[in-house]
């Protein structure tokens, strides 16, 4: 095996996956594609997408940490009120680069050329989700995907984007 390619492996092996979700308001704003554009111009490998309208359960279930909260019941009916754009994307150090793509959740916040900077004005209505850490992406994909419904492949795009 010569050095480049024992350098990419090493890299891949490292790689990291992430939920990504274009909210209801997303979808009907027409941002979908953008919201895609983003990611892949960054270097982010998509490897599982859905177009769906989430069951209530499922919902509860995604947004469980906050079912204490005064905005939980309005948060799943918003949610259930269309469908959503459910993705997976992969690369290294996916979770942190995509929180910063993705931009603040507090309109005080959002910074231009980010998806909230550049599309959300209200907190409520910030079209996209996207998980916070590796742990809560794992859980995450793991209640939208089955495991056949992710693909594993190569990106011929990979010896552009990693050393």
């Amino acid at each position: 095996m010569d050095v480049e390619l024992e350098q990419l492996e090493g890299i891949m092996a490292t790689c990291e996956r992430i939920s990504i979700a274009v909210k209801p308001d997303g979808v009907q704003r027409g941002l979908v594609g953008d919201t895609i554009e983003h990611f892949e111009q960054k270097g982010f490998c998509l490897v599982g997408m859905k177009f769906i309208q989430a069951s209530e359960d499922l919902l509860k279930e995604h947004y469980i940490d906050l079912k204490d909260s005064s905005f939980f019941t309005g948060l799943v009916k918003y949610m259930h009120s269309g469908p959503v754009v459910a993705m997976v994307w992969e690369g290294l150090n996916v979770v942190k680069t995509s929180r910063v793509v993705l931009g603040e959740t507090n309109p005080a916040g959002f910074k231009p050329e980010t998806i909230c900077g550049d599309f959300c004005i209200q907190v409520g209505r910030n079209i996209i989700h996207g998980s916070d850490s590796v742990e809560s992406a794992e859980k995450e994909i793991g209640s939208w995907f089955y495991p056949g419904e992710l693909v594993d492949y190569k990106s011929c795009a990979q010896n552009w984007i990693y050393e």
